[in-house]
């Protein structure tokens, strides 16, 4: 075991291990005994901490939800216009299907899953509309009294550009030419111009 898991709690190696697991297989092809293996504890331990393989995905979206809510904050905080924030907003998604493809596999992943889990759709639908709330707050809110966007308020706006983004992401995912749509990200910029 290495000495960053001997410094974890059992939960938080769990918690880790499912998301290395499911991020590199998909959840399909993995089972609790792989999770529980990459976590280097007994079975048992999941049932303890997560009662169940629902609880333990519960806590995985929790997980990613804090993560990426800080991530594009952080990011949106960089700019000083609603068209600077848009900017870093899309960079942030260009650079993280470029270095970290696996957290959206994940996003998607456990996207499919919530579909048919009403815990799971209620933590997702949480992230999404935390997603849009930031948007609005840093960049559509901006635009509400532009002649052009009189017809669409700020937050579906907002909602329109989350789905760009999270939709092109999706394509990128599944492109042979992964580099042409990522920088096609950056044409949802012109929209603000």
């Amino acid at each position: 075991m290495s000495i960053e898991l001997e410094n974890m709690t059992q939960s938080q190696r769990i918690l880790k291990a499912a998301l290395k697991c499911i991020g590199s297989k998909g959840y399909a092809n993995v089972s609790l005994r792989d999770i529980a293996d990459e976590a280097d504890v007994v079975l048992s331990q999941l049932n303890y901490y997560y009662k169940n393989k629902e609880g333990l995905f519960s806590e995985i979206i929790k997980t990613l939800t804090q993560q990426y809510l800080s991530e594009v904050e952080e990011n949106l905080k960089k700019g000083k216009s609603g068209k600077e924030r848009l900017n870093f907003l899309v960079e942030y998604f260009q650079e993280m299907l470029r270095t970290k493809p696996e957290l959206f596999t994940l996003l998607f992943d456990l996207t499919s899953m919530s579909l048919w889990s009403e815990t799971l759709k209620e933590l997702q639908n949480g992230l999404f509309n935390s997603i849009v709330a930031l948007i609005e707050e840093y960049i559509t809110s901006e635009f509400a009294g532009k002649e052009e966007f009189k017809l669409v308020s700020p937050m579906m706006l907002s909602r329109l550009m989350l789905g760009t983004l999270f939709g092109t992401s999706i394509q990128v995912m599944l492109a042979n030419e992964k580099e042409d749509m990522i920088r096609s990200l950056s044409k949802l910029k012109v929209l603000f111009e």
